[in-house]
C-alpha cells in the first residue's frame, strides 16, 4: 500500500535553474556549463551538442568510437586550460564506494577505460591540479568544495547510489575522518532526470521509503500506477543530514530527459554521458 499522496496527474514542473550558470562555447571550445570559476576552483559539466563528435559524449564505456571520446576529452581539457592527463576517472558501478585521489592517480581512466579506478562512484582530493570526473546521463551528479580545508569532490548518485546513501557516507567520512567542517562545504547538484520523468514501480519506491526521509520527495500517480521520485531533492536531504547548510546547496533543475542539452538513457535507451568535473587550481 502506498504511503504517499495520490496524484492523478503529474505536476507541470518549471525547469528554470536554481541560479544562473555560464554556458560556454566560443569557437572551438567545448560546450560546457560552468558552476564555479574563481581563484581556487573550477567546476561544471559538459552538455550534449549535436554538432560535436558523438553529440559530445564523454564516456568510454558507452561510445561508438573511443577515439571520438578521447578527442572530446582533449577538447574539454583545452577549454579548461589543463591537460587530459590531469583527469581522474572511475569505473562507476552504482556503488557507495569513494576514493581519496592523489597525484599517483593522475591520468587514470583519462585515455583508456581499463585504467579507470575500479568499482568507485565518488572521488575527493586535497591536491591541486587534479580534474575529478563523474559521468552521468539521468543520474544525479554532485560536485563540491570546502574552501577552508581545500577539499573538492565529485559523486555519481543514480537511484541505487542514493538508496545506498553514497553522498551521506562520503560527507560523514570527510567530517569524521578528514576533519572537515560541514559548515564550510559548498555543494552543487547537477542536471538529472526530473521527478516528472523519473517514474518507478513499488520495489524502487520501497527502497526510498525505507530511508526514512524521502517520502516528501515522492508521489504516486494513480493513472499510471507509478511512483515519481525526486532524486535531486533526496540527495540534497542527504547533504543536509550530514550538516551542510541548505543555503550552501544549489540545484540545476534542468531535466536531462526534456532538455536538448541533456543525455537521457531513459529517453533514448542508449545515450552518451555528461562529464561533471571539478579541479582545485
Amino acid at each position: 500500500m502506498s504511503h504517499l499522496p495520490v496524484r492523478a496527474e503529474t505536476y507541470c514542473i518549471s525547469y528554470t535553474l536554481a541560479m544562473q550558470f555560464d554556458i560556454v562555447k566560443r569557437g572551438d571550445d567545448m560546450k560546457t556549463k560552468i558552476y564555479y570559476n574563481n581563484e581556487q576552483f573550477i567546476a561544471g559539466t559538459t552538455l550534449k551538442d549535436m554538432t560535436a563528435l558523438e553529440q559530445n559524449n564523454m564516456a568510454l564505456h558507452v561510445c561508438t568510437s573511443p577515439d571520438n571520446v578521447v578527442n572530446n576529452r582533449k577538447k574539454l581539457a583545452a577549454t579548461l586550460q589543463c591537460d587530459v592527463n590531469d583527469f581522474i576517472c572511475t569505473e562507476q558501478t552504482h556503488s557507495a564506494n569513494f576514493h581519496r585521489a592523489t597525484m599517483a592517480d593522475k591520468g587514470l581512466g583519462a585515455l583508456q577505460q581499463e585504467t579507470a579506478i575500479p568499482n568507485t562512484d565518488a572521488l575527493y582530493t586535497f591536491e591541486k591540479g587534479l580534474m575529478l570526473c563523474s559521468f552521468t546521463a539521468d543520474c544525479v551528479p554532485v560536485v563540491f568544495y570546502n574552501e577552508q580545508q581545500g577539499v573538492i569532490g565529485v559523486i555519481h548518485s543514480g537511484w541505487q547510489g542514493t538508496v545506498k546513501e553514497i553522498t551521506l557516507q562520503l560527507f560523514q567520512h570527510l567530517i569524521n575522518t578528514e576533519h572537515c567542517s560541514p559548515q564550510d562545504f559548498h555543494v552543487h547538484i547537477g542536471m538529472a532526470l526530473s521527478q516528472q520523468k523519473f517514474e518507478v514501480d513499488a520495489d524502487v519506491y520501497e527502497k526510498f521509503h525505507r530511508l526514512g526521509y524521502a517520502d516528501d520527495f515522492m508521489y504516486y500517480n494513480a493513472q499510471t500506477n507509478k511512483y515519481h521520485i525526486d532524486n535531486q531533492q533526496t540527495v540534497k536531504k542527504q547533504c543536509e543530514l550530514a550538516g551542510i547548510p541548505s543555503h550552501h546547496i544549489t540545484i540545476d533543475k534542468t531535466c536531462t530527459f526534456l532538455s536538448d542539452e541533456g543525455f537521457s538513457y531513459r529517453q533514448d535507451k542508449k545515450s552518451g554521458r555528461h562529464l561533471s568535473f571539478i579541479m582545485r587550481k
